[in-house]
């Protein structure tokens, strides 16, 4: 059994590749993983993690759907997952998040994805991968729902003014603010706290998360707190598993993802929202 950290660095994992206790999983745009992806990395669509349907595109696949994903790709307990993109994190949280809410806790993110393996001029193929044949190859998976936040938790802790909430909105400062919109109604859920995702990368170090203690710095200072209920969401929940994926590295005890995110909430008709704009300069 492998002991691995959750945050992996591509010069740990190099010397790994070929283990059949290890599972990488590409979770790249189909066309770049073609081209290239780690050797032995097989490949799941950001398609297979989503429901797909309008307006909230971004809820879970049912169960049905979810166990065949996880059976085809021979999970069981003791098989330690490797995750990465070649966006900087966005769509393996999202799978990652998927394996807790799973029950499976043996991951790890592979630290700036493609970017960073690239960049480090380390071997990759365009082979494509099948998932080897794991024993036992299909089980029941036990649900966690704590991950997941849905529409009533929230509206429900705003009537009650629950000062205990955090809601960390992963999405950039022109939808937060509702100077872009990609929904019937633009702006923000009242109180939520904007943190884009992308400001968690370093671009010159191959798209690796800048330290993450600096991290942890930077939200306290905007109130994402260990000691807080903390949800995070973006418009389907995709950038946003990033956020989720930080964190989770972060140790925050209490912490969801909204997969509705903005494309569920700002299509709803009674949803609060809050439409306040920047100030100027």
């Amino acid at each position: 059994m492998l002991d691995l950290p959750h945050l992996l660095e591509p010069e740990q994992l190099l010397p790994l590749l070929g283990d059949p206790r290890l599972l990488i999983v590409d979770l790249s745009k189909q066309a770049v993983h073609q081209e290239a992806h780690l050797p032995g990395a097989v490949f799941v669509p950001f398609q297979a993690l989503v429901h797909g349907q309008a307006p909230a595109t971004g809820h879970l696949p049912d169960a049905t759907r979810l166990n065949e994903l996880l059976t085809w790709l021979g999970l069981h307990p003791e098989l330690h997952v490797v995750a990465y993109d070649d966006e900087g994190g966005g769509w393996a949280g999202r799978f990652l998040w998927t394996l807790e809410i799973a029950g499976h806790q043996r991951w790890s993110y592979l630290n700036g994805g493609l970017v960073a393996w690239m960049q480090a001029g380390l071997p990759t193929e365009s082979t494509l991968n099948a998932p080897r044949s794991h024993a036992p190859g299909s089980q029941d998976y036990a649900w966690d729902h704590r991950h997941v936040a849905v529409l009533d938790d929230l509206l429900e802790a705003l009537e009650r003014e629950d000062t205990d909430l955090v809601v960390w909105d992963a999405r950039s400062p022109e939808e937060y603010h509702g100077l872009r919109q990609f929904a019937q109604r633009s702006g923000h859920i009242p109180g939520a706290i904007n943190y884009e995702w992308t400001r968690a990368m370093d671009r010159n170090r191959g798209l690796r998360l800048r330290p993450l203690e600096e991290l942890r710095a930077e939200l306290a200072a905007l109130g994402i707190r260990a000691d807080k209920d903390i949800v995070t969401h973006c418009h389907t929940h995709h950038r946003s598993g990033l956020t989720w994926l930080i964190g989770r590295l972060l140790g925050f005890p209490r912490l969801r993802a909204y997969a509705g995110s903005w494309s569920e909430w700002g299509n709803h008709r009674h949803t609060p929202i809050d439409t306040s704009k920047p100030p100027r300069d």
